[in-house]
């Protein structure tokens, strides 16, 4: 919360910047341009970048777990099917059948 009043500030001392450049004598507009992109947006753009890392993290740590948690469930669903060799499970027929002798 106190950064985005920090990033105003520091964006509306930078324009100020600008203008007094645009209406300086020996000014341009280029130059007011070129001091706003350069003192004002590109720091900004960068503090609010390295700001929100820890923020990117959190969120692709917690895609990761929801991702492993839907596997988790898709495994459990799959080993819970009726196949009887699914769950290390020994067949239904416990005594081999018996053959006839030649």
């Amino acid at each position: 919360m106190f950064i985005h009043l920090i990033v105003i500030g520091w964006l509306y001392v930078t324009v100020m910047m600008a203008v007094a450049e645009a209406t300086n004598t020996t000014g341009t507009v280029l130059g007011a341009i070129f001091t706003f992109l350069l003192y004002g947006l590109a720091p900004v753009a960068l503090v609010i970048y390295l700001m929100a890392t820890p923020a990117r993290r959190r969120a692709i740590k917690e895609r990761e777990a929801q991702a492993q948690e839907a596997a988790r469930r898709a495994a459990a669903e799959a080993a819970g099917s009726d196949l009887p060799d699914q769950r290390s499970e020994t067949p239904a027929d416990a005594v081999a059948p018996v053959r006839k002798e030649p």
